[in-house]
């Protein structure tokens, strides 16, 4: 037995530091732990008997601050803005200061004429505070990490810092003439050995905190989407309790307990409507900008804003259970986990601080041997330090993961990893169900025949007895429509089963009744007359569904029910054509109406009477002839195919066994929302891509310059901060994301059940 701990580490500044953190935990037996350094959370997989305390105690070793994240609904954004509010405070300082600084400096080495006795003791007062407790964030993770006998970016800054810093104290004390430090340091060859580098080092602070609190600030507004989702809940609610209305916290509500959703308010948890007719705004859940109309029956998502009137509810799920709380552990999941290109970049950060400071160390000493001097040596060794940390490189994959699953769970696109992201862009062929995802999903009875000796109220009892006992669509409309048209209260059944792509059989008033297809029947054992099979073909001719109903060995007529398509899968079936994908109708009904369904829609290539093992074999066909493909699907007999297809698309109101077994999960029924995953998916790996390549650019480009001199250390430092600003800027175009496909349909209908 394993179990699973969710950990908020503090005190990370880079790459290197998460990839330090998991190096430490993974060395604790059978513990499996991924950190992500954009959301500062590490995921540990360990033992069912290990104690918590011994995780957060392995990364305090490590030297870092660590708690648990007990709360499914993790927005805890306390720690991210307290940590902006330090950076601005420090960075404020630090620009106040800096900014004399640099331009005594600039003019004093312009104009000779200009300096007075003293001046650069007005430049040690001023930088002073800068490189001290400016710079104190990368001077305490230093030293952080040198007494645990560690390095990170913040040791070559902090090592660039302190030794532009402790050089200048040198030439001020040392006696002899002093020299400006700036107009000369931008130099090839640095500014002599009486230079005064104060400003450099006051610069460098500047601009480096810049980049911190841009990148803090970006990282924070990287999550607002996912925080947003995760407020929705109402914090309380009016319960019915022995008649009256009685507000608790939404805490203490119960499954099975009713209560009232006034015009307004938010929907406290999922439910089904008891009393009352309204619109809900489901648009901050599903992304659906009209109103979903609601009526006695239907089921309703948590978090949802009532619009219309006064509705009375009963709780279907609670607490982690509920839509919203399952939805947001799904992104929270997408965003810890890695990519196998972030994990690359992990590898190399780690190795990149060793690298960087021994090439420094290469830089200051071929310097000195070619006589640039000890001035020059000490500003390109600076140079080098501050220019080469991994900041971009770590920032690349989990930024743009952050804010891509956040604006999909604003779309109602819950993206499980990355790996799901990195499945889209291979992706050429969508399989789709027809029942729920292409049509509505509410099925109604629209015939009844039955063979002379049987009354057609008999039939629809026997039948929506044994079909009361089913969640299939077809069940519902059979039971809906013995409700309405006959006055019989709903018959007991007895050894109930349900045939998966088949029907359903039970037992009623003492006789076996058996529903479903004519294969069904005769499997059973029950005669199935020519005349039947006649009806039968004739309304399937028609493109509606037929179940066939018998007992006593033989059948004793069918039911026609029908499903209307839903105004949206024309235009969505365009859309996945648009964005190169090929679309296949898989569905256990028959063949007459799925083609029929298809025509409708505009989609050729169709697979009737697939079995749930059916449709895996076809997921199996295509890929064997090279397609790589995606299935979407809602029920469990959709759980194989989405297990076995290339990316699987479960829609959010499914079954368990279908939302488990699939990479994203739809937050709404509606065939458009697919190509806006697969929109959303590809342009947030287009991203990541893109951020990779400038990442490793940079690095790549700027080293060899510093090395040789033609980078200082000020423009270095600005080029640092100004690469991980660009690397998070770039992650948050995707906030700005609209779907290509445009179209949506007039309303959302009622969300299905299980699908055929």
């Amino acid at each position: 037995m394993s179990r699973s701990y969710e950990i908020r580490v503090g005190g990370m500044t880079c790459a290197a530091c998460a990839s330090r953190v998991e190096r430490k935990l993974n060395k604790l037996d059978g513990v499996a732990a991924v950190v992500n350094y954009a959301t500062e959370r590490a995921r540990v997989e360990c033992p069912a008997d290990t104690d918590p305390r011994v995780l957060i105690d392995q990364v305090e070793r490590a030297g870092y601050t660590a708690r648990r994240v007990d709360d499914v609904r993790g927005g805890e954004d306390g720690p991210v803005r307290s940590r902006v509010t330090e950076l601005r405070l420090r960075l404020a300082m630090a620009a106040v200061l800096a900014v004399p600084v640099c331009d005594l400096s600039l003019a004093l080495s312009l104009f000779p004429e200009l300096r007075f006795p003293g001046w650069q003791w007005v430049c040690l007062l001023l930088a002073g505070p800068v490189v001290t407790w400016c710079a104190w964030p990368f001077h305490r993770a230093a030293l952080n990490g040198l007494r645990h006998r560690t390095s990170s970016m913040d040791t070559l800054v902090s090592a660039g810092i302190l030794a532009a810093t402790l050089w200048s104290l040198w030439v001020m004390v040392k006696g002899g003439p002093v020299e400006p430090g700036l107009g000369r340091g931008l130099a090839v060859l640095g500014g002599g050995d009486h230079a005064l580098y104060l400003d450099v080092a006051a610069g460098v602070t500047t601009f480096l905190l810049t980049g911190r609190y841009v990148e803090a600030r970006a990282k924070s507004s990287a999550g607002a989407a996912m925080r947003a989702l995760l407020a929705l809940a109402a914090k309380d609610v009016e319960v019915l309790r022995d008649g009256a209305a009685v507000r608790v916290p939404v805490s203490e509500l119960l499954v099975g307990d009713e209560f009232v959703v006034r015009p307004g308010e938010k929907v406290a948890t999922d439910a089904v409507v008891e009393e009352g007719r309204s619109a809900l705004d489901t648009s901050m859940v599903t992304g659906e900008a009209v109103p979903r109309e609601v009526v006695p029956g239907d089921t309703v998502t948590g978090g949802t804003v009532n619009a219309g009137g006064r509705l009375v509810l009963r709780a279907t799920r609670v607490g982690a259970d509920t839509q919203l709380a399952r939805m947001g552990r799904l992104v929270e999941r997408a965003q810890e986990e890695k990519a196998a290109a972030q994990r690359l970049a992990d590898r190399i950060s780690a190795v990149f601080v060793p690298v960087v400071l021994a090439l420094a160390v290469v830089t200051f000493a071929g310097w000195l041997l070619v006589g640039g001097g000890v001035a020059t040596a000490v500003t390109t060794a600076v140079a080098v330090l501050v220019v080469a940390c991994p900041c971009a490189l770590g920032l690349a994959t989990p930024t743009a993961v952050l804010v891509g699953t956040g604006r999909g769970a604003q779309l109602g696109v819950f993206i499980k990893g990355p790996r799901a992201l990195e499945s889209t862009r291979r992706i050429d062929t969508v399989l789709v169900d027809k029942t729920g995802t292409l049509t509505e999903g509410r099925m109604h009875v629209v015939d009844v025949w039955t063979l002379p000796g049987t009354g057609h109220d008999e039939l629809l009892i026997a039948a929506a007895a044994v079909e009361h006992a089913s969640e299939h669509p077809i069940a519902r409309a059979v039971t809906a429509a013995a409700a309405e048209r006959t006055d019989a209260q709903a018959l007991p059944v007895s050894d109930f089963a349900a045939l998966p792509g088949l029907g359903a059989r039970g037992t009623v008033q003492g006789r076996p009744v058996v529903v479903g297809r004519d294969r069904l029947l005769r499997d059973e054992g029950l005669d199935v007359p020519e005349v039947l099979q006649a009806e039968r073909a004739a309304r399937e001719a028609q493109g509606v569904t037929v179940v066939l109903v018998g007992w006593d060995g033989a059948a004793r007529g069918l039911v026609a029910v029908a499903d209307r398509v839903r105004p949206s899968s024309a235009p969505a079936v365009a859309a996945l054509r648009a964005l190169g994908l090929h679309p296949v109708l898989v569905t256990g009904d028959n063949e007459r109406t799925a083609r029929a369904v298809g025509s409708e829609v505009g989609i050729d290539d169709v697979v009737a009477e697939a079995l749930p093992e059916g449709k895996a074999e076809v997921v199996r066909r295509l890929q064997r002839e090279g397609r790589c493909v995606a299935v979407v699907g809602d029920g469990v007999n959709d759980a194989v195919a989405l297990a076995v297809a290339d990316l699987g698309m479960a829609i959010g109101h499914g079954t368990d066994a279908a939302i488990e077994a699939a990479d994203i999960v739809l937050g709404r029924d509606d065939l458009l929302v697919v190509a806006d995953a697969v929109e959303l998916a590809r342009r947030t790996h287009r991203t990541i891509r893109w951020n990779l390549a400038w990442a490793f650019g940079y690095n790549v480009a700027a080293l060899p310059l510093a090395m040789v001199g033609l980078l200082g250390p000020l423009v270095a430092g600005a080029a640092m901060a100004l690469s991980s600003v660009f690397v998070v800027s770039h992650s948050l175009r995707l906030r700005r994301f609209r779907p290509n496909s445009g179209l949506r349909p007039a309303a959302e209908p009622t969300l299905p059940g299980p699908s055929s």
